[in-house]
């Protein structure tokens, strides 16, 4: 038995997956150390969805590389030569590999590389798990996606849908409340097309998880935008339960439809436009989070301004800014690249909008006084969300998975500042 350093980057899943992983581990007879340094060997969980990401694997790969290593996640599927290039040795384990988990970290402190990136389909439910935060349940409900987007390698990690049967979810959730979680995060690819390989959707199982008893939270995942005419409406009407975040992250990437076209999005500005419609019509206080690709191969000056004027419209509370980088293996890679300088000049003025509009929002909740619950741990102590899904910082001590009255009283782009009441 052996002590096991693990590390997670990239998105929700992935750090679902190294909460798994952990939890594998200390049945098999492990212990998790709690750093590189007090380990016996590590393990990786890699994210390669940007090239600036990519390279931060890469570092983290040859850091840990002195020790037996084991290299998880979307980057040893999507790009295994680029790993065993810096790390020829390291055990490689897929996202759907992690049942192979004992085994791999056994093949690495023998010395022996073994390699399992396909798994056997079993899916995530029901699995052991250590925690990174006591109070947050992070669930996948799906594994895959059905675009073919032309930038994106994450269908190359994770191939199609897969998506898990609602009861089995539902059982999670009930689970993982009963023993103390306070927010549920449903995540996945893209919750979007939950279902549709299994005759469901994700307003039908949004409802279902609304229905545990308990007093929690859930937190809505990402959705692309191609999929929400068939869900929008009753969606809406599952984000009317007090216990789902009137919270909305569709990522929309471009404002110009030819550039969509292009991305192999499958969706129109307007379909984001009328998403954001639907929801603030109900639900007007919904944080409405997209985020944005610039500089695609593509993308002209005109299609930037239809981005930027997009922004400027819907003006959505929070945005995850990009700037296009070509990702081995992705059709987008192929074509001729943008000059640099203009991808950063354009960066930089969505950049510029996008804080404004984000400041401007926050600001909007200056004397607002509510229920917000303290479930995240941060290196600046415990944050909380409000029914919104806003962060909220207070000076005061709470402790994880409180409820406290808060009354805001600053704002920045960034979040909520405030006081208990």
């Amino acid at each position: 038995m052996a002590r096991i350093y693990v590390e997670a980057h990239g998105c929700a899943a992935s750090y679902a997956d190294s909460e798994i992983i952990s939890g594998i581990l200390t049945n098999g007879g492990h212990t998790l150390a709690a750093s590189e340094s007090e380990s016996d060997a590590g393990v990786l969980v890699t994210c390669s969805v940007k090239d600036a990401t990519a390279d931060k694997m890469i570092h983290r790969i040859k850091s840990l590389g002195e020790k037996p290593l084991v290299v998880a996640g979307c980057m040893p599927k999507a790009e295994r030569a680029t790993v065993e290039r810096f790390s020829g040795g390291a055990s490689l384990m897929g996202p759907g590999s992690l049942g192979s988990t004992l085994e791999m970290v056994s093949s690495a402190l023998s010395g022996t590389k073994s390699v399992d990136l396909d798994g056997d389909g079993s899916g995530k439910l029901g699995l052991p798990r250590v925690r990174l935060n006591e109070a947050v349940s992070i669930i996948q409900i799906a594994s895959g996606c059905m675009s073919e987007c032309s930038f994106c390698q994450t269908k190359l990690a994770k191939g199609g849908l897969e998506s898990y049967r609602m009861g089995d979810i539902v059982r999670q959730v009930a689970s993982d409340v009963s023993g103390g979680c306070r927010e549920v995060w449903l995540s996945s690819t893209d919750n979007g097309c939950y279902g549709l390989d299994i005759g469901s959707d994700l307003p039908s199982l949004v409802d279902a998880v609304a229905e545990v008893s308990g007093d929690f939270m859930v937190r809505v995942g990402m959705m692309n935008p191609m999929y929400m005419p068939r869900i929008r409406d009753r969606l809406v009407g599952s984000y009317g339960s007090g216990r789902v975040y009137k919270f909305l992250h569709v990522p929309v990437q471009s404002g110009s439809d030819r550039v969509l076209a292009d991305m192999r999005r499958g969706h129109t500005a307007e379909t984001f436009r009328e998403a954001v419609r639907a929801f603030r019509a109900r639900h007007p206080e919904t944080t409405i989070s997209t985020d944005v690709i610039v500089g695609f191969p593509t993308e002209t000056d005109a299609d930037f301004e239809e981005t930027l004027s997009l922004i400027q419209e819907t003006r959505p509370d929070m945005v995850n800014l990009s700037r296009y980088g070509a990702r081995p293996g992705t059709e987008a890679a192929e074509m001729d690249q943008l000059d640099v300088g203009v991808v950063k000049r354009r960066s930089r003025i969505i950049h510029d909008a996008a804080t404004r509009i984000s400041t401007e929002s926050n600001k909007a909740w200056v004397g607002w006084r509510g229920q917000v619950l303290f479930a995240e741990r941060t290196a600046q102590g415990v944050r909380g969300r409000n029914f919104a899904y806003r962060p909220v910082h207070v000076d005061d001590p709470v402790e994880v998975g409180q409820r406290r009255t808060v009354l805001v009283t600053g704002a920045t782009a960034h979040g909520l500042s405030g006081e208990l009441a």
